[in-house]
Parts: structure tokens; C-alpha cells; sequence
């Protein structure tokens, strides 16, 4: 297996993927997705965004913080100041790097990433945190779209939607 930068990220339809530091959706079966897709890899997010998970690690993956804060100390995760010190550490490593968020972060990868993994949820929420909205996707083709219909405990209908760089 070739190793890749891949964001993953879920949004609504007018792409809020956030509101107030965390998802404002409840999807089970997008995070089993989520977990499944990212687990025994790297995982990256920026503070704002650890913080809104209540600065809890994920099980079974390498955590990455980027902060601009250089005193920021987190035990169990690697911290970084800045995308060049990330892409360094990703090119003396075997591991997948998964892009979470912030936003901020989505942006500063964003010519770095081979794939995207897009969770499309059918439904307009209220939100303050966007998908970047100068994102190119001219860049990518669809490659995948799996459809999951809302049940008893996922209250909305979504889909994910695998992108990869038409370069790549």
C-alpha cells in the first residue's frame, strides 16, 4: 500500500462542518465510517478543532496537533507549529495522514492531499464553521459514492464520496 494525505470530513448540504468547535450532527453510522477508515493511521487537526473533542485522543491512531502555540504540550500526541514540520514528519513515517479540521487546516493542506473523503449529510444545518469555500475541486474526480439511508439512529440520510487527485 502507497501511504496518502487524505482530508476526511463531513458536512451538510450548505458545507457548515462545524458550530461551536464541534459537528452539530449525531450520525453513528458516519462515525463507525469515521473510525473504520481511520484507524492504524495518522490522524491531523488543528487545536480548535482537538479542543472541541474535548482534547481526547482517538484509540488506535497517531494523533498530530498543528497550533501556532509553541509552549502547546499535549501528551500522547505529536504536536506541530507548522505544515512544513507535518510533511516532514509524514515523509519519515508508513502511515496514512487523515486530514480532519478545522477548516483552517483543510485549507493549508489542501495541495498536499492525494484523496478526498467527502460525508455529504442531506440536511441544512446551523453551523459557524464552513468547508473552505476556495477550494478546488477541478482538481479531483469522483471515484466512489456509497449511500446510507437514515434509520433509528441516524436521523439523516448522507453519503460518502471518494475523490482522488486526477494527477495522482
Amino acid at each position: 500500500m502507497t501511504k496518502k494525505i487524505v482530508a476526511i470530513w463531513a458536512q451538510d448540504e450548505k458545507g457548515v462542518i462545524g458550530k461551536e468547535d464541534r459537528l452539530p450532527w449525531h450520525l453513528p453510522a458516519e462515525l463507525k465510517h469515521f473510525k473504520e477508515t481511520t484507524l492504524n493511521h495518522a490522524i491531523l487537526m488543528g487545536r480548535v478543532t482537538f479542543d472541541g473533542m474535548g482534547r481526547r485522543l482517538l484509540p488506535g491512531r497517531e494523533t498530530l496537533i498543528l497550533t501556532r502555540n509553541p509552549e502547546e504540550s499535549i501528551e500522547g500526541a505529536l504536536v506541530f507549529q507548522n505544515v512544513e514540520q507535518v510533511l516532514d514528519w509524514y515523509q519519515h513515517q508508513d502511515k496514512n495522514l487523515y486530514v480532519i479540521g478545522g477548516a483552517q487546516i483543510i485549507a493549508a493542506f489542501e495541495p498536499y492531499l492525494d484523496e478526498l473523503i467527502q460525508t455529504q449529510i442531506a440536511a441544512k444545518l446551523d453551523g459557524d464553521t464552513y468547508f473552505p469555500q476556495s477550494f478546488d475541486w477541478s482538481l479531483y474526480r469522483k471515484v466512489s459514492s456509497e449511500f446510507y439511508p437514515k434509520d433509528e439512529k441516524n436521523i439523516y440520510d448522507f453519503a460518502v464520496k471518494k475523490y482522488q487527485r486526477k494527477d495522482s
